[in-house]
């Protein structure tokens, strides 16, 4: 009975992680498809975050009223600062699709832990051992993820797998690479996001507000870029096309619905567990792409993302490894006072 107690438990988050990937994956399907229709990439943005916001505001400031502390001027410069570099994400992820595919896309995401990595060294946030099998395999596997970027981006290769359906016409080799490094500069950005959030979140604790604050923010700066960059009033219109169905399914799946799933899966199993499904993605988004895209498997993309997952995992192994040993150690301290009041 406890055996099968604890399958579920395990069952329930391990779902969640699949549908929360899936609806990633399809998101850069759903956006590449939109673009292709004719909508604006920054005007997409606008709106879905629009929606977004709206969407969380209950959650924001109904739940948890009593709890939640007072929202200095220190606290909202933090929000901006996190919706800035939130915005400037989503607009080199959104530019860089455009340029090449979701599956180049879905494979650059798991550049984010070894980015983290290497910023962490940079801020004094890491502490390296050399001699330490943890530490060695977080260095290898950072070079081992950049390494595979280059590949991915440098080297499309052969077709591998034909849909024979071209639906849509995918961008030359130049395209490639200039997207290729727009979702270079989406991981970095995300990596530098995921720094600065940690720091923000000890600073204020309620999750909820956080999100809130980042994506009004968000919204309102890539609204402004919007208006300067898109100078035609038609690219505004909203029509019962492509374009909507991909601003509600980017605001209600891929930020709504994602985001409560991800943060409900690391309550329940942790942040390690969930990282480890980022490489999903890159099944989901090839076989999404290739339904409804037409889009081929590429040598290139296919070598470039088996390294970068070899990467990513080997990162991922050295951190729960430190983990694990930090928490050993903090156990061993908690129980020494009591062995000696026993004595």
């Amino acid at each position: 009975m406890v055996g099968w107690l604890n399958a579920r438990r395990n069952l329930v988050p391990f779902v969640g992680m699949v549908v929360a990937i899936l609806a990633q994956s399809g998101s850069m399907v759903v956006i590449k498809v939109a673009m292709s229709d004719g909508i604006n990439k920054y005007v997409m943005v606008v709106y879905s975050m629009a929606l977004s916001t709206f969407m969380l505001l209950p959650f924001a400031f109904l739940i948890h009223r009593s709890e939640r502390p007072p929202i200095t001027f220190s606290a909202l410069w933090s929000f901006f600062l996190l919706g800035l570099l939130g915005s400037s994400a989503q607009i080199m992820a959104y530019v860089g699709i455009d340029l090449s595919s979701p599956t180049l896309a879905s494979a650059m995401l798991n550049l984010i832990p070894a980015f983290t990595f290497i910023l962490a060294l940079i801020f004094r946030m890491e502490i390296v051992y050399w001699r330490r099998f943890s530490s060695q395999a977080k260095i290898l596997g950072t070079i081992v993820s950049v390494t595979g970027a280059f590949v991915v981006i440098f080297y499309k290769g052969p077709p591998i797998f034909k849909t024979h359906s071209n639906k849509l016409q995918f961008s030359p080799q130049l395209n490639w690479i200039l997207g290729g490094l727009f979702l270079a500069g989406d991981s970095l950005l995300c990596s530098m996001w995921y720094i600065y959030q940690a720091s923000v979140t000890r600073k204020y604790p309620v999750v909820t507000i956080i999100v809130f604050f980042q994506i009004l923010f968000t919204t309102i700066q890539s609204a402004v870029f919007a208006l300067i960059v898109v100078r035609d009033p038609s690219a505004w219109q909203l029509k019962l096309d492509m374009g909507l169905i991909a601003i509600l399914y980017q605001a209600i799946a891929a930020t709504v619905i994602r985001y409560m799933l991800t943060t409900w899966c690391v309550q329940k199993a942790g942040p390690l567990f969930c990282a480890m499904f980022k490489p999903v993605g890159i099944i989901f988004t090839v076989f999404m792409g290739a339904i409804f895209l037409g889009d081929d498997l590429n040598l290139g993309s296919l070598i470039g993302a088996v390294i970068i997952v070899v990467g990513f995992y080997a990162v991922l192994w050295g951190k729960a490894k430190e983990e694990d040993k930090i928490e050993r150690l903090e156990s061993s301290c908690h129980s020494v006072p009591l062995l000696q009041n026993k004595a």
